[in-house]
C-alpha cells in the first residue's frame, strides 16, 4: 500500500483516486474549498484543502506521501495564474517534495490546446529537477476529454512509479 497524493482533485483525480483506493492505496486529493470535500470522499480519498497557487497550504499534504501527482492540464482561470501553476510554482512544489517521502512524482503533460505550451514549459522543469534528484517520474500525455483513456494512462503512470519506488 501506498500513499498518493493528487494536486487538483476534479473528476478526473476524484476517478483516479477511487481506482486507486480499490486497489488498496490510500489517497489524499487536495481541493481549493470545503464545497468538494463530499466529492472527494465519496471517492474514498482523504480531502485536503489547500491551493496550488498558495503553496503553503499544501506543504502538509506532502506527509508519508509516496506518489505526487500534479494534474493541472486542464486547470482553468488567468493566464498569468495558469502560466504559475505550470513554472514556479511547480518548480517550488518539486523541491519542497525532494526531501519527503516522495518517491515518484506524476506530471500531467497534456491538457487544453490553451495550455500546451504551459505544459511543455512545465515538463522541461519537472525532467530538469527529477533528474537532478534522482526522482522516478511519469508523464500522463493521454487526451483528458477521454476520460477512460486518460484513467488507464493515470493508473499506468502511477503504477509504474509504484514498481520502482
Amino acid at each position: 500500500m501506498a500513499r498518493i497524493l493528487i494536486v487538483a482533485g476534479g473528476c478526473r483525480g476524484r476517478r483516479l483516486a477511487q481506482a486507486m483506493v480499490g486497489d488498496g492505496h490510500a489517497v489524499r486529493i487536495t481541493s481549493r474549498g470545503e464545497g468538494s470535500r463530499a466529492a472527494v470522499e465519496a471517492s474514498g480519498a482523504e480531502c485536503w484543502i489547500g491551493k496550488p497557487d498558495r503553496l503553503a497550504t499544501l506543504r502538509g499534504a506532502l506527509e508519508n506521501v509516496t506518489i505526487l501527482c500534479w494534474l493541472l492540464g486542464t486547470a482553468a482561470g488567468p493566464e498569468r495564474e495558469l502560466h504559475a501553476l505550470h513554472t514556479s510554482r511547480l518548480r517550488f512544489f518539486l523541491t519542497q517534495a525532494i526531501d519527503t517521502t516522495v518517491r515518484g512524482f506524476v506530471y500531467e503533460a497534456r491538457g487544453a490546446a490553451a495550455s500546451a505550451a504551459l505544459a511543455r514549459d512545465g515538463e522541461a522543469i519537472v525532467r530538469a529537477l527529477t533528474a537532478r534528484n534522482s526522482i522516478p517520474t511519469a508523464y500522463l500525455t493521454a487526451d483528458p476529454r477521454d476520460l477512460d483513456g486518460w484513467l488507464a494512462d493515470a493508473r499506468a503512470s502511477v503504477a509504474s512509479l509504484l514498481a520502482v519506488a
